[in-house]
C-alpha cells in the first residue's frame, strides 16, 4: 500500500525527519530557508509554516549556512552559539551538475538538556585530565615550548636558533628584555629542550618574596629552625629543582643580603637549609631573567659583579615589540586562536582598522599587553569578526583611535552603514525591499549588514 500512496509516503518521511536526532534545515542558493524540521523550529521559537521563505540569517543566529552556499565548502562539527548554548553544527553544500544549488545543515543536539548532559560528562573527564596534568606540572613545572614563542621577524628566528643551541648544556643563562616580552616562556623552552626536561622546573620570582623569607624559600629550613617552622622542615627551591632547572625571575630585585649566598650555592653546588648543620649537594641549572640594567646596578653597588658574571654565562636578549612590528600579527593571531579554543568563541576575521591601529601602537607592555587587548576584544564582541568597536573605550584611547580624522574609505563605510540602517528601519527589516531600493543584490546587502554589525530588528 505504501508504494501506491505518495501522500502516505510523504507523511511517513516527514515524521521520520521531524523525529530525527538532529535538527535539520535546508536552504537554497540564495540562503533562503526551504525546509526546517519541527523540533528545530520549536527550539528557535519559529512557526514551521512562516519560517519558509525567510533568509537563514533572520532565523538562526550566528549561522553560516549562507556562507556554505557561497563557498561550496563542507563544514563538519563546527561549534555554533545558539540561544545561550554552544551546539555542534554540520553544513553540507548541495551540488547539481557542478553548481551549488543549496545546502543542508544539521545540529546534533536537539535540546539543551542533551547538550548539558554531554557537557557535564566532558567536564568530568576534563577535571580528571586536569588533575593528572596538575600533578605532572607540580613535578615538572614547565608548560610552554618554543612553538609558543610566536613571531616571524629575523630577531625571533635568531632567538629560537640560539635557544636550540644552548638548551642541551648545563651553563647558566640570563634572559634579558622588557616586561611582557616572553622571558619566562623562553626559560620554559630551554628546560623542555634540555636533557633535564624529565626533571623538575621550579620558578621563583625574586621581586615577589619578602626579604626575610628569601633564605628559607631558596634553601629551605630544618625542623625547629624557628618558631612556626613546619614539622619535618621544608625543602627550598634549589632542593626541589635538584636534577632539573631553577628559574629565577626578576633577579635584579634579589636582596643584596641574598646575593652572596646565591653566589656560594652556584659555585659550590650545595645548599645549607636554615637551622641545619649539614649542607646538601644539588645538581641544578639556573636560568635567570631581568628587565633591569644589571650593569648600572653594579655601578651603584646594588648588584654583585661576581654574581652577574656567574649567571651571565649565556645571554638571550629579547627586543621589545615596538622594534619588531612584523611580529605583532603573528602574536595576535596566536592569542586569538588560543583564546577561541579556550572559550569556545569564534573569530573568523579581523578588520583592517584593528590591524592598522595595532601596528601604529607602541606596545609598552609588549606581548603581554597585546594578549590582554585581544582577550578583552574577544570577550566583548558578539560577532565572529573583530572590529575596533569590540575594544573597551580605554583601550581605544590607548590605540589612539581618532574618529575626527577619518580616511575617505572610513567616511564611505560610515555613510553606507547609516544608509543601510535607515532603510532597514524604514522598510521594517524587509531585506528584499531594501536591496531593491539601494540597487544591490541581496547577498551583497547581507555581507554589508554583517560587515558593519548592523542589527536588523
Amino acid at each position: 500500500m505504501l508504494d501506491h500512496d505518495p501522500l502516505l509516503k510523504n507523511n511517513i518521511l516527514e515524521t521520520i525527519i521531524d523525529s530525527a536526532y538532529e535538527w535539520i534545515v535546508v536552504v537554497d542558493h540564495e540562503g533562503i530557508v526551504r525546509y526546517m524540521n519541527k523540533t528545530y523550529c520549536e527550539f528557535l521559537g519559529e512557526n514551521p509554516k512562516e519560517v519558509i521563505g525567510k533568509h537563514v540569517t533572520d532565523v538562526i543566529e550566528n549561522t553560516r549556512m549562507h556562507k556554505a552556499v557561497l563557498q561550496g565548502k563542507v563544514e563538519i562539527a563546527d561549534l555554533q552559539f545558539i540561544r545561550g548554548n554552544y551546539m555542534i553544527a554540520n553544513r553540507i553544500p548541495i551540488f547539481n551538475e557542478g553548481k551549488v544549488i543549496g545546502a543542508v545543515g544539521t545540529v546534533i543536539f536537539r535540546d539543551t538538556e542533551q547538550w548539558k548532559r554531554m557537557n557535564s560528562h566532558i567536564k568530568a573527564l576534563l577535571h580528571e585530565l586536569n588533575f593528572y596534568k596538575k600533578e605532572w606540572e607540580e613535578i615538572n613545572g614547565a608548560t610552554y615550548t618554543l612553538n609558543d614563542f610566536a613571531g616571524t621577524s629575523m630577531e625571533v628566528k635568531k632567538i629560537k636558533e640560539h635557544v636550540k643551541n644552548i638548551a642541551s648544556g648545563d651553563l647558566s643563562v640570563l634572559i634579558r628584555g622588557e616586561s611582557g616580552t616572553g622571558k619566562e616562556l623562553l626559560a620554559h623552552s630551554i628546560h623542555q629542550l634540555s636533557e633535564r626536561s624529565a626533571k623538575p622546573f621550579i620558578k621563583l620570582n625574586c621581586g615577589a618574596v619578602p626579604e626575610h623569607l628569601f633564605e628559607s624559600e631558596l634553601f629551605g629550613y630544618s625542623e625547629g629552625a624557628f618558631t612556626g617552622a613546619k614539622k619535618g622542615g621544608k625543602l627550598g627551591k634549589f632542593q626541589l629543582a635538584d636534577g632539573g632547572t631553577l628559574f629565577l625571575d626578576e633577579i635584579g630585585d634579589l636582596p643584596q643580603s641574598m646575593q652572596i649566598k646565591l653566589l656560594r650555592v652556584l659555585q659550590e653546588k650545595e645548599v645549607e637549609p636554615v637551622g641545619a648543620v649539614h649542607t646538601h649537594k644539588v645538581n641544578v641549572r639556573v636560568i635567570a631573567a631581568t628587565n633591569r640594567p644589571l650593569e648600572q646596578l653594579i655601578l651603584e653597588n646594588k648588584f654583585r659583579e661576581d654574581l652577574f658574571y656567574r649567571i651571565n654565562v649565556l645571554q638571550i636578549q629579547i627586543p621589545p615589540l615596538r622594534e619588531r612590528k612584523e611580529d605583532i600579527w603573528p602574536l595576535a593571531e596566536s592569542f586569538i586562536r588560543i583564546n577561541c579554543r579556550d572559550t569556545g568563541k569564534r573569530i573568523v576575521s579581523v578588520d583592517e582598522e584593528v590591524k592598522e591601529a595595532f601596528l601604529h601602537y607602541n606596545w609598552p607592555g609588549n606581548a603581554r599587553e597585546l594578549k590582554n587587548f585581544v582577550e578583552a576584544a574577544i570577550q566583548l564582541t558578539q560577532y565572529d569578526r573583530l572590529t575596533l568597536n569590540a575594544f573597551p573605550d580605554f583601550l581605544k584611547e590607548k590605540l589612539e583611535v581618532n574618529n575626527t580624522q577619518k580616511t575617505l574609505k572610513e567616511h564611505v563605510q560610515e555613510t553606507e552603514r547609516k544608509v543601510i540602517t535607515h532603510y532597514l528601519k524604514k522598510m521594517n527589516g524587509d531585506i528584499m525591499s531594501v536591496a531593491n531600493q539601494l540597487g544591490i543584490g541581496k547577498t551583497n546587502l547581507y555581507d554589508k549588514i554583517k560587515k558593519y554589525n548592523i542589527r536588523n530588528e
